[in-house]
């Protein structure tokens, strides 16, 4: 490279410098105490965000602990207005179990007795529980539970003959399949 050459790049070099706001000449300490102090301003940036990322983490921690109480509490107290809907069913139960002991009429208590499995029923219904109905129906494998079989010509074979306990939905949702006999053709047609 010639001399013009070398005077024209490091009069650029020098305008370059001059336009970024750095002194035209940097000594090699000037260079260092620069570049420390960057190095010290990254350093802070640095450890700036690690603490934010810790604080972070622990804010994290904190909402699933929280979260997790709030979820046990609400399993613990989920019940609570079914037990309400419950207890005055109790409470007719008791006056019935009262009544009997005392002088009235069978037919009342059956009548009383009757009403509370009503309300209990109506109660069951207001949190979403449903009756499977089964006598008469197809069998259905996803929603009774057959037991048995019984020959019969007066039912469709595949037909739920009996029901020998209720089956129910929750919310749509099988909860207990309802225990059933199912017809079937008689052994000799």
């Amino acid at each position: 490279m010639d001399r013009d050459e070398g005077t024209e790049k490091e009069a650029r070099m020098d305008a370059g410098a001059a336009e970024e706001g750095a002194p035209l000449a940097e000594t090699p300490e000037e260079e260092i105490r620069r570049l420390s102090d960057q190095l010290e301003a990254r350093s802070r940036e640095a450890a700036g965000n690690y603490d934010k990322y810790l604080r972070a983490l622990a804010d994290l921690e904190n909402y699933r602990k929280r979260a997790e109480r709030e979820k046990a509490e609400a399993i613990s107290f989920a019940n609570e207005s079914l037990m309400e809907e419950i207890l005055p069913i109790v409470d007719n139960f008791e006056r019935a179990l009262a009544h009997a002991n005392g002088e009235g009429s069978m037919e009342s208590l059956r009548q009383g007795v009757k009403l509370t499995v009503d309300q209990v029923y109506g109660a069951l219904r207001k949190f979403g529980l449903q009756e499977i109905k089964a006598a008469g129906e197809k069998f259905d494998p996803a929603l009774h539970h057959a037991i048995s079989e019984e020959e019969t010509e007066e039912a469709e074979p595949g037909t739920v003959v009996k029901e020998f306990q209720k089956g129910y939905l929750l919310k749509g949702r099988l909860l207990r399949p309802a225990m059933v006999a199912v017809a079937r053709r008689p052994a000799g047609s």
